[in-house]
C-alpha cells in the first residue's frame, strides 16, 4: 500500500510541477540555477513574549527535492538563500527565512519529493 502511496504522490508531484509551475532562479552565493517551483504560502503566529500575537504570512516555493540536490546548489536550502521570481519586466527578491524556531524549509508530503521553502520578499528591480 505505501508503495502505491508513494508513487501516486510522484504522479501527483510531476503533475503539479508540469502545470502550475514557474521557473525561478535559486541563488546561493555565486551559485544560480533554474528550478520549476509552485508558489505557496504559509500562515504563522509568533508571540513577542508580552503577550502580543502577530499573525503574518510568508510566500514559500515548492521544488523538487531532487531537483534542488541534482543541481549545481546541490545541498539542502539553508538560510540566506535567495529566490528570484520574474513577473514581466519585475524581479522580486526572496530571502529564505525560518518560521519561528524551525528550519527555512519543510518537507511539503510524507514521501519528501517537494520541499516547501519559506521566503520573505527582500528586494524588487525592474
Amino acid at each position: 500500500m505505501s508503495d502505491l502511496l508513494q508513487r501516486g504522490q510522484a504522479w501527483l508531484s510531476d503533475k503539479l510541477t508540469k502545470h502550475a509551475s514557474r521557473l525561478v532562479t535559486y541563488q546561493r552565493d555565486e551559485l544560480s540555477v533554474e528550478l520549476a517551483a509552485t508558489i505557496g504560502k504559509s500562515e504563522y503566529e509568533q508571540d513577542d513574549g508580552e503577550g502580543i500575537i502577530t499573525r503574518a504570512q510568508v510566500r514559500d516555493f515548492l521544488i523538487n527535492s531532487k531537483d534542488l540536490l541534482s543541481s549545481d546548489i546541490g545541498t539542502w536550502p539553508r538560510r540566506g538563500d535567495r529566490i528570484l521570481e520574474t513577473d514581466g519586466n519585475t524581479t522580486f527578491v526572496y530571502e529564505l527565512m525560518s518560521i519561528g524556531n524551525e528550519p527555512p524549509w519543510r518537507y511539503s508530503d510524507p514521501f519528501r519529493v517537494k520541499l516547501r521553502i519559506h521566503t520573505k520578499l527582500v528586494d524588487t528591480h525592474s
